[in-house]
């Protein structure tokens, strides 16, 4: 079968890539296209893949994002033609639903985002299959299938993850140390607009500095107040990184999953709280990451699980009862393409 793989994120090519990897060793092919957006390239390069870029993600807004989007059906459209796919996969990109439409190709999303609702609708009525986590809060009718997982689970599942604490030496840190992981974003994105995340950012990080090292990970670019608190290791370490830290916090929607499904404590701040079934799940079925809007109670939580010695023995134990319930993802996708 000939596949196309679409990633328009960071979190695409983790999401994807193993199972990439593994259905190419079952002898199907698979062609990559890729938007410039953050590190995605990077990570692409990182793993060895081959890729067509359909664009650069520079627009901003709903309207900033068009010019983005008619290059890049074009892109696809070409690419398509060429390569002659059997199927298309993305994580509800409305480039690659359009295009397997005109192709009249199957078309797969792979969707955890519930509030994504005005891209969805644009997505939906030309995709064949909607993927989704079991904890997903909305109904998308018959083409929807639920399996029981996370999306994070396709790559952090300890089956395609090993932790590597090499990433500590770089950073002069130890597996000992107390260090937080604070994650920015950008707010750019069609389905963030309107909202936010956290507010007096300095002060946040000024007051979490008492308790530990802080290390920012930031979507958008950051004042020169916040260069020294920049990690500055190569994007594909990102997640050994994670795995060490003693808490996580930030706007960041993946990295606070990511953080909680690999059992290190995670808080989420954002005005979207409430919105998103993998998020409630995680925090009121595991107790793995909580989720506040305001900034306030989000510091106060913050502080208070650095300061419990035993937090990382914990949020270990209830990671594994995660784990013991949950489904290999990758393993069910890869069953899944290949019996599509």
């Amino acid at each position: 079968m000939r596949i196309i793989v679409e990633m328009g994120h960071p979190a695409h090519v983790h999401h994807f890539k193993n199972m990439i990897w593994e259905l190419e060793k079952k002898g199907h092919h698979i062609k990559i296209c890729a938007t410039d957006k953050e590190v995605t390239l990077d990570l692409l390069d990182a793993y060895g893949f081959n890729y067509s870029v359909l664009g650069v993600n520079s627009g901003s807004g709903l309207i900033g994002k068009i010019p983005l989007l008619i290059e890049s059906e074009l892109k696809m459209f070409k690419i398509a033609k060429k390569f002659k796919p059997d199927l298309f996969i993305s994580k509800g990109s409305p480039v690659s639903a359009h295009i397997s439409s005109l192709f009249r190709k199957p078309s797969i999303s792979s969707n955890d985002t519930e509030h994504s609702t005005f891209v969805d609708s644009i997505v939906f009525p030309f995709m064949d299959t909607i993927l989704t986590p079991a904890c997903f809060k909305r109904d998308l009718g018959k083409k929807q299938i639920r399996y029981d997982g996370y999306h994070e689970l396709a790559y952090l599942h300890p089956k395609y993850f090993t932790p590597s604490p090499e990433v500590l030496n770089e950073l002069g840190l130890s597996e000992d140390d107390t260090f937080i992981i604070l994650r920015l974003v950008s707010w750019a994105a069609s389905h963030d607009i309107g909202h936010h995340g956290i507010q007096n950012k300095l002060k946040f990080v000024k007051e979490l500095e008492k308790y530990g090292r802080v290390l920012i990970t930031s979507e958008g670019q950051l004042g020169p107040e916040f260069e020294k608190y920049k990690i500055k290791v190569s994007p594909e370490k990102l997640h050994d990184l994670l795995y060490y830290a003693t808490l996580y916090v930030g706007d960041g929607g993946t990295t606070a999953a990511e953080s909680a499904v690999l059992g290190t404590p995670s808080i989420y701040v954002s005005s979207l709280v409430g919105t998103m079934g993998n998020f409630i799940e995680l925090e009121e079925k595991y107790g793995l990451m909580f989720s506040y809007s305001d900034s306030k109670t989000a510091l106060e939580k913050s502080i208070e699980l650095i300061k419990n010695p035993h937090v990382k023995t914990e949020w270990g134990e209830k990671r594994e009862q995660m784990l013991k319930d949950k489904i290999d993802v990758t393993a069910f996708m890869v069953g899944f393409v290949i019996g599509h």
